[in-house]
């Protein structure tokens, strides 16, 4: 089984080690990574089942080592819908693997455009909730009852104690962390002007093209978890210059210190427990 390969495989790397949390890094964020102390580092590539992006600015790595003095499993990268291929269920094998290696909490970042002008590009925005535009579910198909139920509430899926953490670790460092929902658009072209119109209509602060399909799986098998948007852009319409992918990136890339002293203060707050 792919998920007690990837297990084992992480095991003989790094024996003995623990993580108490797991951090996926998203578009341009992967700088954070490069402040993890003492770092064992793993292609997705070596872990059976795991997906292996195909997108500039996801590494495709897994990094095991400490920071803030807390035991981390890194993922820097991500695969999007839009990437094909069995995508979805490699997913559910990262995610599974992340809750079978006895990581309590997991923290999901991704670079979003914005749908609040007063929420420009470098900001940073707790998710609190989001919408599912992306036309598929990654639990579809046959349920796998030792993983979790057939039919789970959604309530709270984004948890609040780990987002209380997230407020005041925003407070004790100056940082500004507006709050939102994020919705989730297939791409991989961006959203058209009427689109974000349309999605404004139905409550999205954030859009972006990820995130959702890992936190339904975590959801799916009790991991707690957070997520964060680095907004690197106001959503299509909105502003006058055109959507990019580059943009993307080196937006990501300026909000990242941000990000990181936010996620420091974060895990600060974890070195004494959840």
């Amino acid at each position: 089984m792919s998920i007690e390969d990837a297990v084992r495989i992480i095991g003989e790397r790094r024996p003995g080690f623990m993580p108490r949390v797991a951090l996926l890094l998203g578009s341009g964020l992967g700088q954070v990574a490069e402040r993890i102390e003492d770092p064992t580092r793993i292609s997705y590539a070596d872990l059976p089942g795991f997906p292996v992006p195909t997108v500039a600015g996801h590494a495709g790595s897994l990094i095991l080592g400490r920071l803030a003095g807390v035991d981390l499993l890194c993922l820097n990268g991500r695969v999007h819908a839009y990437e094909g291929g069995d995508g979805a269920a490699r997913l559910k094998v990262l995610v599974r693997t992340v809750k079978q290696l006895g990581v309590e909490a997991l923290v999901l970042t991704n670079a979003a455009g914005s749908l609040r002008t007063e929420v420009g590009p470098g900001s940073l925005v707790l998710i609190r909730d989001h919408i599912n535009m992306l036309g598929f579910n990654p639990l579809q198909g046959p349920n796998d009852e030792a993983w979790g139920p057939r039919f789970f509430s959604m309530r709270d899926a984004y948890d609040p104690a780990l987002a209380a953490r997230f407020r005041r670790a925003a407070v004790a460092t100056g940082i500004a962390l507006a709050e939102g929902v994020y919705l989730a658009y297939p791409g991989p072209n961006f959203e058209t002007p009427a689109e974000i119109r349309a999605f404004r209509g139905l409550g999205a602060d954030l859009v972006g093209m990820s995130t959702v399909p890992e936190v339904v799986v975590a959801r799916h098998c009790g991991l707690a978890l957070a997520a964060l948007s680095a907004v690197t852009n106001l959503a299509e319409g909105m502003g006058d210059g055109m959507l990019s992918h580059h943009e993307t990136l080196s937006q990501g890339a300026r909000i990242a210190q941000s990000l990181e002293t936010l996620i420091l203060g974060f895990l600060e707050s974890l070195k004494h427990g959840l």
